[in-house]
């Protein structure tokens, strides 16, 4: 196996200590993490949208804090704040839970768009502003949000801007009755969710993921292929439901994600399957749809699936 084969199967099984079923979602968060992507996980509440995003962050060895957004957060409570401390006798910053490597925004469209911004520079350019002064972040810092998508009431909907900032937009669904079954019978033999220092999670060594993030950026991509790429969200632009398409970050999103995917597959080239693959999480909340498309109940998600249908694949 390659070593980013490898280090996928190695952090798909940590989680799978805890986390039954969600596939999609784990190898989807993995492929927008290595790729040094932010994440919107959006799905009802009680599908193990955080636990996935905090056993990602032990499997692979990093930081993790996470900020439960509300109405009346500020900007300060996620990035932090001077304050003057009497033994020194000089102000010294209090760091927010922005100081980390994988930060869970919980919640993130409860928060008013002041405190939403406040996530937008550290995203972008991996760095935070506070009181004129510029304060890197880690180099491996990752945004995971997460937003209920049945609840309107008191919610504050993220903007195009701040949406394009996330490379994938991960569904997290309601589990098989067969994948439910087993995660009753876990807890059945003991298991609990709030207790997760009694599984002994191992995190992939540092010097693994180096070398499997090496291995990404040797992944070849074929002229064919990035034609492939650019086509699909050029598409996008023309299409009749479609009022704002994809802008040329998305292509490059898509361009990494299915360059990540690959590698993690155990292939050392991109094929037309790993950009359909990325192609749905990577585009959907880049989509914005006309009325009447809402209406007749057509998603972005199918948006997609009729363009793929419809692109010649590169042979």
């Amino acid at each position: 196996m390659a070593r980013a084969e490898q280090v996928a199967a190695a952090v798909t099984e940590q989680i799978h200590r805890a986390v039954v079923g969600q596939d999609a979602a784990i190898e989807q968060c993995l492929v927008a993490t290595l790729a040094g992507g932010h994440v919107l996980l959006e799905g009802v509440p009680g599908t193990a949208k955080t636990l996935i995003v905090k056993l990602l962050a032990a499997a692979l060895g990093r930081k993790f804090k996470r900020v439960q957004l509300t109405p009346d957060l500020m900007p300060a409570d996620i990035l932090g704040t001077y304050v003057f401390e009497a033994a020194g006798g000089a102000f010294a910053l209090r760091q927010g839970p922005i100081f980390t490597s994988v930060l869970l925004a919980d919640e993130i469209n409860r928060a008013p768009a002041k405190t939403q911004s406040a996530l937008l520079e550290g995203m972008q350019e991996r760095q935070v502003t506070i009181d004129g002064i510029t304060h890197p972040l880690d180099g491996a810092f990752a945004v995971f949000a997460t937003q209920n998508p049945v609840e309107f009431e008191g919610t504050y909907p993220l903007p195009e801007a701040q949406l394009d900032r996330f490379m994938m937009k991960v569904l997290v669904d309601y589990p098989s009755q067969a994948e439910e079954d087993r995660l009753l019978a876990n807890y059945q033999a003991g298991f609990d969710a709030a207790r997760l220092d009694r599984l002994d999670l191992r995190p992939v060594p540092a010097d693994d993921v180096a070398a499997a993030q090496e291995e990404i950026a040797a992944t070849r991509v074929e002229a064919g292929v990035i034609s492939y790429i650019s086509s699909l969200t050029r598409a996008t632009r023309d299409h009749a439901a479609v009022v704002l398409g994809c802008s040329p970050r998305a292509s490059v999103m898509v361009f990494q994600a299915a360059r990540v995917l690959a590698a993690l597959r155990g292939r050392q080239f991109v094929i037309p399957d790993d950009v359909k693959a990325v192609a749905a999480p990577v585009l959907r909340h880049r989509l914005v749809l006309r009325p009447e498309a809402d209406i007749e109940g057509l998603t972005p998600d199918d948006v997609l699936a009729g363009l793929l249908d419809a692109l010649p694949i590169p042979r």
